[in-house]
């Protein structure tokens, strides 16, 4: 279990970050130890979460199992992972993950919730099959058509 951690922490951090990089991911290891890191790099593509170090050796990719518009937002239920890092893959089962995401021009309201998006606003959060917790807020840096 704390292997997964690690690779997880180590895919998104432990590298100097690009200027543009605007999210914040915060790690919670089964054993209830929890780590914070500023300033990810989040790409996002029609299936695809990518969170990539500045120097490209980690690269944490969450797939989608579905998206639904919910108003302006669109509200995505994240499946699975896979951590790409020192030239090899690692699937990471998820028990559950949800991603919200602003793609609309202004800032947004969270159905149920006071907490706002802007415009490519991004919020996620999830569980890996082993105990795992990952959540990211932020703004994607890029998105991939």
């Amino acid at each position: 279990m704390r292997a997964t951690a690690v690779a997880l922490a180590a895919a998104i951090v432990l590298f100097p970050w690009p200027a543009n990089a605007t999210g914040t991911v915060t790690i919670q290891q089964p054993d209830g130890s929890v780590k914070t890191y500023a300033n990810v790099s989040i790409r996002a593509n029609s299936s695809n979460l990518v969170l990539t170090s500045s120097d490209g050796k980690g690269t944490l990719v969450f797939g989608r199992a579905s998206c639904t518009k919910v108003g302006e937002l669109l509200q995505c239920l994240e499946y699975d992972a896979t951590l790409f890092q020192n030239g090899e893959r690692m699937h990471i089962a998820l028990k559950n993950g949800t991603v919200w995401y602003n793609p609309s021009k202004t800032t947004q309201t969270l159905s149920h919730s006071s907490t706002q998006l802007p415009y490519r606003g991004i919020l996620m959060s999830a569980e890996s099959k082993k105990g795992t917790y990952v959540s990211l807020t932020g703004v994607v840096d890029e998105v991939i058509k």
